[in-house]
């Protein structure tokens, strides 16, 4: 307990320019005489913390004083300030305290605004946004929870998990836990979960935390490969969805990606979201199956 007193000292000290003992003795509810101790112990450990008396008095820290001087470099410092920010975009309740508190000690509160976060899509609504934080409290608890899933089919189905992980792949939240129903380790996309629900029930952790959301080279039957041509127009989309060392670069403008992706029927629907500027070349049997569907939409119209 006084560990944390004496920390919380230095962020109160670095974030005013003074403060008496009487208002640390009401905010932590001890005396002032154990302040006063406090501030020795801190002084002993070459805090340079310093008194005054009378009128205008209190207890100050010198302005001079970076705590971290020894600890982190300030390239450092800044890529621990964007890791936060970029947490902040899960809605983690406690960053924007920690940025704060941590701004502070760095002496640099102001060039820490430069960068802003969010994983939500445009016109997602306040349930989807606090769906991250309710998932999280259920790992960091082991609460079961329960859900409605849509999966890559269409399909709805009630599920039952024991949460063990959240992973941001791609372009989307996934949550990793033990489904109850299928006796197994299975993944779950977040935008597919509605009318989340956190169970009081409790479970015992012992799934590794250590899971991969990648594929094992046990899964590669459940994959496949494409090859995808692009036109020109829809460059910018390439770049936004595939890795460069995926694309090459034709001479006609046009590019080619070589991607593998989990077999599904959602691959006919992204494929298709790229309207006539992609052309399937390989694998044959999706390349048929997009001509098909392509025909099928086109009876709607006539």
């Amino acid at each position: 307990m006084q560990i944390n007193r004496l920390f919380e000292i230095i962020m109160i000290l670095l974030n005013k320019e003074r403060v008496t003992a009487k208002e640390l003795a009401q905010y932590f509810g001890v005396s002032t005489r154990t302040i006063y101790r406090d501030i020795d112990i801190l002084s002993l450990s070459n805090i340079p913390i310093y008194t005054n008396k009378g009128s205008g008095g209190g207890i100050r820290i010198l302005p001079q004083f970076i705590m971290d001087k020894s600890l982190l470099l300030e390239e450092e410092q800044r890529h621990m300030i964007a890791a936060l920010h970029s947490l902040k975009a899960t809605k983690y309740a406690e960053v924007d305290t920690v940025i704060t508190k941590l701004a502070a000690l760095f002496k640099n509160k102001d060039s820490y605004n430069w960068i802003e976060v969010d994983f939500s899509h445009w016109g997602s609504d306040g349930e989807n946004k606090t769906k991250f934080n309710r998932l999280r409290d259920a790992i960091l608890n082991c609460h079961i929870v329960e859900f409605d899933y849509i999966n890559s089919h269409g399909e709805k189905a009630g599920r039952s998990i024991e949460p063990v992980k959240l992973v941001f792949k791609g372009q989307g939240w996934y949550v990793q836990g033990f489904c109850q129903a299928k006796q197994d380790i299975r993944v779950f996309r977040l935008s597919r979960i509605n009318n989340l629900i956190v169970k009081e029930q409790t479970f015992e952790n012992i799934h590794s935390m250590d899971l991969s959301i990648e594929p094992s080279t046990l899964d590669q039957k459940h994959m496949v490969t494409l090859m995808l041509k692009f036109e020109p127009e829809i460059a910018y989309r390439v770049y936004d969805d595939f890795g460069y060392e995926n694309i090459t670069h034709n001479k006609d403008g046009t590019l080619e990606v070589s991607i593998t992706f989990p077999k599904g029927d959602w691959i006919y629907g992204y494929i298709l979201s790229f309207g006539k500027f992609v052309q399937v070349l390989e694998p044959k049997d999706i390349r048929e199956k997009i001509k098909e569907d392509l025909r099928l939409t086109l009876k709607i119209y006539e």
